[in-house]
């Protein structure tokens, strides 16, 4: 029996390297596509909002109008407390859901009025679940206040997450399933300490996707949280968040307003670029180190 081993000819060489180099520029332009716009807005933003950076910013509430000066601390605060509530009602309901659609739920009556309810949520404007939120929570208690605020961020949160987690948990080898439930393990435990730790990377990635979208929604928050001019972290009174604050400030007639306008866009990117880089950060490490 001849050893014979197939030689690709100069010709076939030739066109398999263009290929591999095509392919390659195009995913390197893809690449620069994508990131541009980011790069793009943060540019600008620095040149904008940049100068009006200081102290004060960071530290004061706003000043009275007409006034110049001033700062939106009590918008960052108010910021961080609505993604706590909202966080903490969207991310436990929303992972739970993907983890019945993708482990208990396959192909059933439920399970597919869940999925169908979760991409319809996807696609509700936010002033919609904002209005929504007001009729159900505001009213009822006759104010406005930072929990409804961040019921209507929690709500908007869940759809994304939901999904992301079942399309994770999909992916994960179902061999890995067979070896747990072969050595004995229960399948609710199987599901929460293999199945989803295996998965844990992408569904980090889904909830921070969820976390950076209701970060900067003005509209839903126009109609629960309201805005306030002064301190409060009272979850029971209206609240005062970055994007509101820019939003007021952007429509007012000041330029020393406006200005503090671009400041708050920068500092609003700024944090969710942070957070979401730290999150994946020390999430990844935890995950390398659980491997090793």
């Amino acid at each position: 029996m001849n050893d014979t081993h197939y030689k690709p000819s100069a010709a076939n060489r030739v066109w398999r390297n263009l290929a591999d180099h095509t392919a390659t520029a195009l995913t390197i332009l893809a690449t620069i596509v994508v990131i541009s716009p980011l790069i793009a807005i943060f540019g600008y933003l620095l040149y904008k909002g940049a100068s009006s950076l200081n102290l004060n910013f960071f530290t004061k509430i706003p000043a009275p109008v007409g006034e110049t000066g001033g700062g939106m601390a009590n918008a960052i605060v108010g910021s961080a407390v609505l993604l706590v509530v909202g966080s903490a009602i969207g991310v436990p309901i929303g992972i739970a859901a993907g983890i019945f659609l993708a482990e208990f739920g396959r192909g059933g009556r439920l399970a597919n009025l869940v999925r169908f309810t979760a991409d319809v949520l996807n696609g509700v404007p936010s002033i919609v679940m904002g209005v929504a939120v007001y009729a159900l929570i505001v009213l009822p208690q006759k104010h406005f206040s930072a929990l409804s605020g961040g019921v209507a961020l929690g709500i908007m949160m869940i759809p994304t997450i939901t999904r992301s987690t079942e399309e994770m948990l999909l992916m994960v080898p179902h061999v890995i399933r067979e070896a747990a439930l072969g050595l004995g393990v229960p399948n609710w435990r199987s599901v929460l300490s293999i199945t989803l730790r295996t998965a844990s990377p992408g569904v980090i990635t889904g909830c921070m996707l969820a976390f950076a979208r209701v970060a900067g929604e003005t509209a839903p928050l126009l109609f629960t949280a309201f805005g306030n001019q002064f301190w409060s972290a009272n979850i029971n009174q209206p609240i005062a968040a970055l994007p509101l604050q820019i939003y007021v400030y952007a429509l007012s007639p000041y330029d020393d307003w406006h200005r503090l306008a671009w400041a708050g866009a920068l500092v609003l990117i700024s944090l969710i670029v942070i957070s979401v880089s730290l999150v994946r950060y020390v999430t990844t490490r935890g995950v390398l180190k659980g491997a090793s």
